[in-house]
Parts: C-alpha cells; structure tokens; sequence
C-alpha cells in the first residue's frame, strides 16, 4: 500500500513530518523506524514495504530539524528534545494499533532508541520514558568514534556555540557499497550534513550513558552492525553485545558491510535475520 503522511506536534510546537505504511490485512504489530543523522524516513520506503510484506505496521518520522520536518537543520533546543520526540509518536501508535511494538533504529535513531529504553532502568525515569516490546539497532551510534581532537573541540564549541550548525564531517561514500545507493543519497535534496554542538553532545553522552547499563538489559533486542563501518564506531556495538546478557540481545556484526546494513548488496542476508527475530516476537 502507499504510504500515508501525516504531521504532528511537538510538545515546543515544531510540526513534524510523519509516515506509515499500513500493512495488508491482519498485521503482526508495528515496526516503528527511528532514522539517522542528516536522513529522513523516506530513505526507508523498500525496507518498510518489505517488511510490510512479512506482515508488519510501519511507521516513521522525520526527527525535527530533518527531512520535511520544522526546526534547524541538525540542531536541539532541549537535551532530551528527540527522546520527547519519539515518546510523542509512540503515544499515539499505542492509540491506534493493538500488538507488540517494536523500535527500530539507525546509526543516531539507533542510539535515541537505545538511550530511551534504557531509562527505563534507572531509578526513577524520566517523564517521557515509554514501554515498548522490542528493540532492534541497526549500526547504532553508541560510540561516535571522536578522536581527542574532536573532543576537545566539542568542549570548547559546546558551551560558546551549542547551536552552531557546521558540517558532520561524514562522507556519503561511507554509506553503503551499491553505488546507486551513494548516487541517490548525494542527489537527496531532503538529505543534509549539518550538526550542531549540542547535538553531538547528546549523541556522546546518549552512548556513554546507555553502555555501562548493558549488562542489566531486559527488553528483547536484535543487534546488528557493520564491521565496516566508518560513520560510527563499530566497537560500540561491540562492546554492548559483549556487556548485554544473551537471552535479552541478540547480536550480529556483518564484517564486510558498510553503514547502511539493509542498503547493501548483501541485504537480503541482514533482513532474513531481522525478519525472523520479529517473527519470534509476534507469537510470544
């Protein structure tokens, strides 16, 4: 089926671009896509229909300061703006669908959907912290991968600049290896390079915050990553499935593959395990 667009609200008033793809019939649950830096959802249209095909809701949005979505290009007001963000999307599918709901995100949307489950571990979480039944990361940012230099830089920067919009720094190349995948990206006119201070800030501390709690992990979740991956560290993804206990996590480093797993040329590899992972979910 076409997708529907839709917009919402945020609770500072920026309009948010929305997008479902409505699954044919009788759907296991829904698949809620959390997309990366300087991307949008639409760049996820064949991964939606295919996991529409598998039976599965798709729903995604372009994060403020993204895609067709108001706000500065790469920029936050607020610390925890996205993780609001997202608590706001996931209300309102709660509200119109029954079954499990899973999250799914990619490089920076993997490590916003990792920083917000993993609130709910602490003590006492904060007030946008939201239950969900499932957890996939695909490449997530959990470790940035600065070098000293860049940290520094980003203490200087942080406190004089937090809004400063500069260039990330990432090449389109390192994306994928399907030169079509690279050659669309470039073309995108939706797609952008820009980030700000504060925005790495929390990337940083999303990772430095989410890592350590591994180890108590309780929501079920598939963990996949790019052993070629040179957008973010893969020796985060490393480090948490080494932490997380096995019976929770589920993880896999695709050695060869480049940052963007489900637009390789060795997709079908990455979505056989995906899909089967969902499946499980659906009949528990």
């Amino acid at each position: 089926m076409s997708p529907v667009l839709t917009r919402f609200t945020t609770s500072d008033g920026l309009l948010l671009h929305r997008c479902d793809w409505p699954c044919a019939g009788e759907a296991r649950g829904t698949v809620l896509v959390v997309h990366g830096l300087g991307e949008h959802i639409g760049r996820y249209d064949r991964a939606a229909m295919r996991l529409n095909a598998a039976g599965w809701h798709v729903t995604g949005y372009d994060q403020r300061g993204h895609g067709q979505s108001e706000g500065a290009r790469g920029a936050l007001g607020r610390k925890d703006d996205l993780l609001r963000d997202l608590a706001r999307v996931i209300d309102s599918v709660r509200g119109e669908r029954g079954g499990p709901l899973i999250l799914l995100g990619h490089s920076m949307g993997g490590l916003i959907a990792a920083r917000f489950v993993a609130e709910g571990l602490q003590s006492a979480p904060a007030g946008w912290h939201r239950k969900v039944d499932g957890l996939v990361l695909s490449s997530p940012a959990l470790d940035a991968g600065m070098n000293g230099a860049q940290r520094a830089l980003l203490a200087v920067l942080g406190p004089l600049a937090p809004g400063l919009a500069v260039s990330n720094g990432l090449s389109p190349q390192w994306i994928s290896r399907d030169p079509a995948v690279v050659a669309a990206y470039v073309a995108d006119p939706l797609v952008h390079d820009r980030v700000t201070p504060r925005l790495v800030r929390f990337i940083v501390e999303g990772g430095a915050l989410t890592l350590p709690l591994a180890p108590r992990w309780s929501v079920p979740t598939l963990l996949l990553w790019a052993g070629g991956d040179r957008c973010v560290a893969p020796a985060g993804s490393q480090a948490f499935a080494d932490s997380a206990p096995p019976g929770v996590v589920r993880s896999q480093c695709f050695d060869a593959l480049y940052h963007e797993i489900f637009n390789e040329p060795e997709q079908d590899e990455v979505f056989f395990v995906l899909l089967g992972w969902l499946a499980e979910r659906a009949g528990q």
